[in-house]
């Protein structure tokens, strides 16, 4: 596709969305079938809402591999439902106690807490179902990318990184105490986003894939130390959660650490050295350098 022709970023990201939405929605089981509370329970925590950066960044680098559009979207499902389940867990009483999720009451206020916790786990489970039945044309590959997604999830990868955020409430940890923390909590899912739309299509050369393994991290920091900032300047009817809270809970953040400013320049500085892991693909990587640039300037 030539430049000329390419799609401007808002309308990509916005059939990306649309895309995922309604691949989510064939995904989920029926509202009416038995359970229906918990069917009905998955879906109000899943459809309707986010960003959906996660699958936006498997489609970004599944471009750089031509990896087929239905691969993609089972695996933009897969990673979705990872994040969704650690988020409707997150948000209960016994991890941050939280009322409000993009905009609307979290699951466990509008359900109550055995369906929210029924509904993550249901969301994980299905989330390798779907990576399992996913079209591809080899199974290596498509058996790594369930290894991976497992990795990411668990407690070496997004799990631990939540493990370690509670037991960090109230301390004071360094620069690199906390990059590991959300290294894992945040950064470990990112990056299995990125990876596993690269994995979708054809193999990449050692140095590419080195190369953007290292995008990957530095995006998945990008996308916290940006959190972390707008937690403190943005409102909650902008964020469509509660603003403030990690303040108020005594957690750890970098803008606690390294000020407003210092967070901002930390951004600044991971925004560069991301897009600077993408010099070696070409126009393969347009879409994962506006993502960049969206994850790092967004206001919500």
């Amino acid at each position: 596709m030539s430049l000329d022709t390419y799609p401007a970023f808002p309308v990509w990201m916005g059939d990306i969305q649309s895309r995922t939405e309604a691949a989510l929605g064939r995904a989920l089981p029926a509202a009416e079938s038995i359970p229906a509370r918990l069917h009905t329970a998955m879906r109000y925590s899943t459809l309707g809402g986010g960003k959906r950066v996660r699958p936006l960044l498997v489609f970004a680098a599944g471009e750089i591999t031509g990896a087929h559009p239905d691969t993609l979207a089972a695996a933009a499902c897969a990673v979705e439902c990872i994040h969704v389940y650690s988020l409707v867990h997150d948000d209960m009483p016994c991890m941050d106690d939280d009322v409000l999720r993009r905009g609307r009451a979290t699951c466990h206020i509008e359900f109550d807490e055995p369906t929210a916790l029924l509904v993550g786990d249901s969301l994980q489970s299905l989330a390798f179902e779907l990576l399992a039945r996913a079209p591809h044309t080899e199974a290596a590959r498509q058996l790594e990318m369930v290894r991976l997604l497992a990795h990411a999830s668990g407690s070496c990868g997004m799990a631990g990184g939540q493990a370690i955020d509670l037991a960090s409430v109230g301390k004071t940890l360094s620069q690199a105490e906390l990059e590991l923390m959300h290294a894992l909590k945040t950064g470990a899912l990112i990056r299995a986003a990125v990876m596993l739309g690269a994995l979708a299509g054809s193999a990449l050369s050692t140095a590419e894939h080195d190369a953007l393994d290292r995008f990957a991290k530095r995006a998945g920091l990008l996308f916290q130390v940006v959190d972390d900032i707008l937690d403190c300047t943005a409102s909650t009817a902008t964020l469509g959660k509660t603003a403030g809270k990690d303040a108020a809970a005594d957690k750890p953040t970098y803008v606690s650490l390294l000020g407003l400013e210092g967070a901002k320049s930390f951004a600044a500085a991971l925004e560069a050295e991301a897009l600077d892991c993408l010099a070696g693909f070409g126009d393969r990587s347009r879409r994962l350098l506006e993502l960049t640039a969206f994850i790092a300037h967004r206001q919500f």
